[in-house]
């Protein structure tokens, strides 16, 4: 299980807060600086980074997936992506092979069909799109590369290129965002078929633009009022359309759930590669690359990013059993819940119905010979499920 992050933008959006750096439209590399040869230097870094990593990349291989994420991958030359790829040497086997890259519905316009097959000949199987909104103002506010015909446009070349998983993001709770604007972009994502959909209330992300806008006076956040009616809208439009609601922020047709983020919410090891990355081994030791832009120097050597890492305590690692299961539709055994949290708060919130029981079936056993009790939190409490999580913790 990998991940890769690209930390390159041809524009920074509002509302991000994600490791990044501006990459000029009109060059094909970031602008120089001592030397450096722009995305060649980034992919020998991260090159470099899987052969030091090749151990620990090959203990991870019990979920086989590759995610590269952003940043905006689709920003980079199909021939870097090659080499990265093919020094991580990934190959899906059967049908958990899953390859997944976030691209820009402007880049895939540009870039068109070849880009986009050639993206497929390197195994990249899910594409994750980042279309947002298709309100072209609220584009715009966001400052997105694409208005929402260049979106469409996109979707149409990925599906005309073949691709038959595709993931779409959206952003609710805008402070700007009325609920029927947002009721038509559901709409609109609905009628493109989508096997997947990820949709995110606007947060506001430390160092962003939008933070900085708050600051100054010159953005009010949304209320929870708003914030709760579009989420329950987003609920009620995917399930009645055949979705299901497998965690807190995404939907999927059946068997079309993500792998790669299933597995994160699973405390599955990844290694996360490229700067910024994070990693979590099966020893509970997470680590993370720092945020440095690789480069060369004008003597050849190759300046790179350091790493860094801790131990988890054994509270860090209650915590996280509690609260990543329960972000999605399955939740977790019963038994270990109460394990985990105490009888007192798990009984309390089962009489207050913000969590439910129910029984699934053992993979072991037919379900005629046994069940396995869980606990999970109704999607009518998924709105507020931090505050019920704090409640176990």
């Amino acid at each position: 299980m990998i991940y890769l992050h690209i930390p390159f933008c041809e524009s920074f959006c509002t509302y991000c807060g994600f490791f990044s750096v501006c990459v000029p439209p009109a060059l094909p590399v970031p602008e120089p600086v001592e030397g450096v040869e722009g995305f060649d230097a980034f992919a020998d870094a991260v090159i470099a980074e899987i052969a030091a990593r090749r151990d620990e990349i090959a203990a991870t291989s019990a979920v086989n997936t590759l995610y590269i994420g952003g940043g905006t991958p689709s920003v980079l030359p199909l021939e870097v992506l090659s080499r990265i790829v093919t020094a991580i040497d990934w190959s899906p086997e059967g049908a958990e092979g899953e390859f997944t890259i976030e691209v820009n519905p402007e880049d895939i316009v540009e870039k068109g069909e070849e880009y986009v097959k050639g993206l497929m000949s390197l195994g990249v199987n899910r594409f994750s799109m980042g279309v947002q909104s298709f309100d072209d103002g609220i584009l715009r506010w966001m400052n997105r590369r694409h208005d929402s015909a260049r979106a469409i446009e996109a979707f149409r070349i990925l599906r005309q290129c073949g691709a038959g998983n595709i993931s779409l993001d959206l952003i609710f709770g805008l402070s700007q965002l009325d609920d029927s604007t947002w009721a038509d972009t559901i709409d609109k994502t609905l009628a493109l078929g989508p096997e997947h959909i990820s949709a995110y209330q606007l947060s506001v992300e430390e160092d962003s633009a939008l933070e900085r806008m708050i600051q100054r006076g010159k953005y009010v956040e949304a209320s929870d009022e708003q914030c709760r009616r579009q989420y329950d809208l987003l609920c009620e439009k995917l399930g009645a359309a055949g979705y299901r609601h497998y965690e807190i922020s995404n939907f999927a047709l059946p068997g079309r759930e993500a792998i790669h983020n299933s597995a994160y919410w699973k405390r599955v090891p990844y290694v996360g590669l490229g700067p910024g990355a994070h990693s979590l081994s099966a020893t509970s030791v997470r680590s993370w690359n720092a945020q440095e832009i690789p480069r060369r120097l004008r003597d050849g050597r190759l300046a790179t990013y350091s790493r860094e890492e801790e131990i988890l305590t054994p509270e860090d690692i209650r915590i996280e059993r509690i609260m990543l299961p329960l972000r999605t539709d399955i939740g977790m055994p019963e038994e270990e819940l109460r394990s985990l949290a105490g009888d007192e708060p798990v009984d309390r919130l089962l009489s207050e119905n913000a969590l439910v029981r129910f029984s699934r079936p053992l993979r072991s056993l037919s379900p005629s010979k046994g069940t396995n009790r869980y606990i999970r939190i109704p999607e009518s409490r998924f709105f507020v499920s931090d505050e019920i999580i704090r409640e176990l913790i």
